[in-house]
């Protein structure tokens, strides 16, 4: 007997089979319907926020923003569509990814031009996204600590605002271009709190003829001697410090102990594609364990939307619960 079954208002699935007519006394028929009712399981999952958030940095003396992709509650909703708060005390703490814009980027960038927000939401991460005001995530000459702000203040202040994991093996770090650098620096200072790196397009000139022959008159930052020293320090001295990423590589790969594990990717017709392939061998060399992918694409968003989604498959996230909203409450 075929069945037949709907989703009721009341959360009630009914189950109904063809109507079978059964012959009775006088030649009439009488049909006889069976109804099923079959309560569904009670559904659990991450109430997800995008939330901005302004607070007065320390490391930078001033109140900056950021942007963040995060739990705002636990719930769960019961047989009848009502939804309902779960007690913080079964409620897990989220594994989470601070990732880094590129150079004339801001906190806005990974929201309005990547679908960062609807891929963390369904893997129950969440994402942490500040502005690096074209800093490269270093500390700066000019007192501005933008290394000192990525490596501790904002994991400490976003553990404290939000209900993240502060385990080594579920924090994150990534980044595209001068974030791509970020992340991969950041992470090698503090491979003591960050356990994956994801770096994008990554912007790896120190050895660029564009760093290189720079002078002092030329038109804008890029090329710019005057803002690379700005941002790295003296470029005579660069070599061997906090701001090296082969230096970085070469400290913690030879060190007992934590290393990080880094996802790159890089576009087959972006100019960065070369140090890319470059610093993977080089991180390789160190014993560093290293995912690396060259694809189709220039160094543009549709390149870091694609690889953004990859990469997040590649970490190590728990299976995830749906996120309630309003697409997918049934």
């Amino acid at each position: 007997m075929p069945w037949h079954s709907r989703l009721e208002p009341a959360g009630y699935i009914i189950a109904l089979p063809h109507a079978m007519p059964t012959p009775v006394r006088g030649g009439r028929a009488l049909t006889l319907v069976c109804v099923l009712l079959v309560k569904p399981p009670e559904r659990r999952g991450p109430l997800m926020a995008l939330v901005k958030v302004d607070f007065l940095s320390t490391s930078l003396m001033r109140t900056v923003t950021i942007n963040a992709v995060v739990p705002a509650d636990w719930a769960s909703i019961d047989s009848l569509g009502y939804a309902r708060s779960v007690p913080r005390d079964q409620q897990r703490p989220f594994k989470t990814l601070y990732l880094l814009h590129g150079v004339y980027g801001n906190y806005t960038d990974w929201v309005t031009r990547t679908r960062i927000q609807s891929l963390a939401e369904a893997r129950n991460l969440a994402v942490i996204i500040p502005s690096g005001e074209n800093g490269f995530y270093n500390d700066r000459a000019d007192g501005a600590r933008f290394g000192e702000f990525i490596g501790y203040e904002l994991v400490e202040f976003t553990r404290k605002l939000f209900r993240l994991s502060c385990e080594r093996k579920d924090t994150f770090i990534g980044g595209l271009s001068m974030g791509g650098y970020g992340a991969i620096v950041n992470a090698l200072r503090h491979p003591e709190t960050f356990s994956n790196v994801v770096a994008l397009s990554s912007g790896l000139s120190l050895n660029s003829k564009r760093v290189l022959e720079s002078t002092y008159d030329a038109p804008g930052i890029l090329g710019n001697r005057g803002f690379y020293e700005s941002v790295y320090g003296p470029l005579d001295a660069v070599r061997g410090s906090q701001n090296d990423y082969d230096a970085l590589a070469e400290r913690v790969g030879a060190s007992d102990g934590p290393r990080p594990s880094f996802y790159m990717a890089c576009g087959e017709d972006d100019d960065l594609l070369e140090p890319n392939r470059a610093y993977r061998d080089k991180l390789i060399g160190e014993g560093f364990e290293v995912d690396y992918h060259e694809g189709p694409g220039a160094h543009n968003w549709k390149f870091w939307d694609t690889w953004i989604e990859r990469s997040l498959d590649w970490l190590p996230l728990d299976d995830s619960d749906d996120p309630l909203s309003s697409g997918n409450v049934f």
